[in-house]
């Protein structure tokens, strides 16, 4: 599971450290560690004029099917997204990727999200961001893990969550995607079938309330990996619910590497989408 834009390296000077950073600087902070594992670490670019009141944060989380992708993939909408969002604490995060047939199964993607989440709300301090202003985000799996976090953990400083054709009925997406069942049975533990509460669970679908978050949805009509209908179900699941939401279709695309000009536009109504809900 791709993301819409293609991997590439952001070029930048070399900027100090934390400590020795003003506030009144930007600052970027590679591979910083929210956990002890080696692949819990994050990407962390402040913006000049930073404070605890009004500087924002947004989070992004990668895709790959929950076994690959890193947080590399999402350089470019980083990149893009700080200048639309100049105002913006942006966080990249990455988690441990399950490794079959036994390694870093489900939940485990979830509880880093968590873990990284808690990290960046207690560095709130040093990092100077205003920890109740959050809009969190992902792309495809990435997706499905800032939705479940948005729906069904938040303690209200999530403001607004970002789906960039995310899987949002495992079930569903089992059905309709053979080639995702062997993956699927084994990192869920299991078929819809015979671990139905699992796949329940992880579906942020089934976690929409009235109070749920704002959110945008992304999808390309033609995506042969997350089909449409599961961007379809939330956001009529969202309408009937009367959650504050904004549903983006692309014609013609597929499951990520969009068009240069749909990217753009998907950045844009994104950064619209979350300027309207975190202030």
């Amino acid at each position: 599971m791709a993301l819409m834009i293609t991997t590439g390296m952001i070029s930048c000077k070399k900027t100090p450290d934390l400590a020795e950073n003003s506030a009144s600087q930007s600052l970027e902070l590679v591979n910083v560690s929210y956990g002890a594992d080696a692949a819990q670490k994050m990407d962390v670019y402040l913006p000049a004029g930073r404070n605890t009141t009004d500087t924002k944060a947004l989070i992004l989380i990668h895709g790959g099917a929950w076994i690959g992708g890193d947080k590399a993939d999402m350089n470019d909408a980083v990149a893009t997204l700080k200048t639309l969002l100049p105002d913006f604490a942006i966080f990249n995060i990455n988690y441990r990727l399950a490794a079959l047939p036994s390694s870093n199964l489900w939940p485990t993607q979830l509880n880093d999200v968590n873990t990284a989440f808690d990290f960046i709300i207690n560095k709130s301090p040093d990092y100077k961001f205003n920890s109740s202003k959050i809009a969190i985000g992902g792309a495809s799996a990435g997706a499905h893990l800032a939705l479940l976090k948005a729906y069904k953990q938040n303690t209200g400083n999530i403001k607004a969550v970002v789906d960039m054709f995310g899987p949002t009925d495992m079930a569903d997406l089992y059905t309709k995607n053979s080639n995702y069942q062997p993956l699927l049975t084994i990192f869920m533990g299991g078929t819809p079938a015979t671990a139905a509460t699992t796949y329940a669970n992880a579906s942020p679908l089934f976690a929409v309330t009235p109070t749920s978050v704002p959110t945008i949805i992304l999808h390309g009509t033609i995506d042969n990996v997350v089909p449409i209908t599961e961007s379809d179900s939330l956001n009529n699941r969202l309408n009937n619910a009367g959650v504050p939401k904004q549903y983006e279709k692309y014609s013609g695309e597929g499951h990520g590497f969009w068009s240069t000009a749909n990217t753009a536009d998907a950045m844009i109504k994104i950064a619209s989408f979350i300027k309207l809900h975190v202030k």
